[in-house]
């Protein structure tokens, strides 16, 4: 099979490969992979940024989606032929967030879906709606399943709650989204009249542009009444989360799933303090939260939002348009052609 693996080394690159095709053990499943898509860490990774562990010389990419071509001989899960992705850290079948589940993730810790093949345990496999391709389904195990988690990370999501979301990135957009299928209002910042028009289609009510309002804060306070949101979905860490904060409602809640602005911020106890705020790093979540979001995808026929898909052998041009940040939803490599 042909696969990018990350090279060693004072510049990290990516490099295409000719391997040998894994085989599967007792309890994994060989899934010939059709397509995978790029998150804000993958770069992160590629620059040698990454705080956790990560495997050296590994196929990068946590996102994908494909068929199944062989199963172990003690796997019950899925068989031949079926259509599936898969959790990003296969062990974390439900509950809370455990160390050792970090120990095996792809694209990190374990080889990922930039390849023509990906072997899986079978712990990590979720079956796919029909409704969904397989480039639509490759967007969905990081973005999609965070957002969903963050949504109902402290408290589960309400129908006429209000959300604030950053950006048009994936987990921005997918959280919109997904707010939406849950029947809540949902406030927008980003930062240009164009994408500010691509989320009110997608079902923001109203959207700040945060270089035309830098204190857009006040903005949100003002379209809430002065008693601010519900819920906060916080991307972009340094320069966002003290606003975040004053965006809350007493009592409100922070959803930390990023840090594209950088990794400081300083938020002031005393700001969690006088409003009574639940501010909680999330993890991307387990299986059950990724099986829970294609039931209610499904439901509503939700399809994620493609920015650009990029045939397998422009890989490379993929990572540039997500470096780029000009893109607006998710970044998907064909692998299959």
């Amino acid at each position: 099979m042909k696969a990018v693996r990350r090279t060693a080394g004072d510049k990290p690159d990516l490099e295409l490969y000719d391997e040998s095709t894994p085989s599967p053990g007792d309890h994994d499943v060989l899934v010939r992979v059709h397509a995978a898509s790029l998150n804000f860490r993958d770069q992160v990774i590629l620059d040698g940024q990454y705080g956790g562990p990560t495997q050296e010389n590994g196929i990068p990419l946590s996102d994908g989606a494909g068929e199944v071509v062989a199963v172990g001989k003690r796997v019950t899960r899925t068989q031949v032929g079926d259509r599936v992705s898969a959790s990003c850290n296969p062990f974390w079948i439900g509950g809370p967030m455990l160390a050792e589940y970090h120990l095996n993730s792809f694209g990190i810790s374990a080889d990922g879906w930039l390849g023509e093949s990906i072997l899986v345990h079978e712990n990590a496999i979720v079956h796919l709606p029909d409704y969904l391709s397989y480039i639509e389904a490759a967007s969905l195990p990081c973005a999609a399943v965070t957002a969903w988690t963050g949504l109902n990370l402290s408290s589960p999501l309400q129908p006429g709650q209000t959300v604030l979301v950053q950006g048009t990135g994936g987990v921005a957009l997918f959280s919109l989204q997904v707010a939406r299928m849950f029947g809540a209002r949902v406030l927008a910042i980003t930062s240009t009249d164009e994408k500010a028009e691509t989320l009110k289609a997608l079902g923001a009510e109203s959207v700040v542009n945060y270089r035309t309002f830098p204190d857009w804060e006040r903005e949100i306070l003002e379209l809430t009444n002065g008693k601010g949101v519900d819920k906060v979905i916080d991307i972009a860490g340094e320069k966002t989360i003290v606003k975040s904060a004053a965006s809350c409602r007493i009592g409100g809640e922070i959803a930390q799933v990023g840090f594209t602005s950088g990794v400081g911020g300083g938020l002031p106890p005393i700001d969690i303090l006088a409003r009574s705020l639940r501010v909680a790093g999330t993890a991307i979540g387990p299986r059950t939260n990724f099986e829970a979001l294609l039931a209610a995808m499904a439901q509503h026929e939700m399809k994620p939002v493609i920015d650009r898909v990029y045939p397998f052998a422009e890989y490379r041009d993929a990572y540039q348009r997500l470096a780029s940040g000009n893109h607006v939803g998710k970044v998907v490599i064909d692998v299959a052609h």
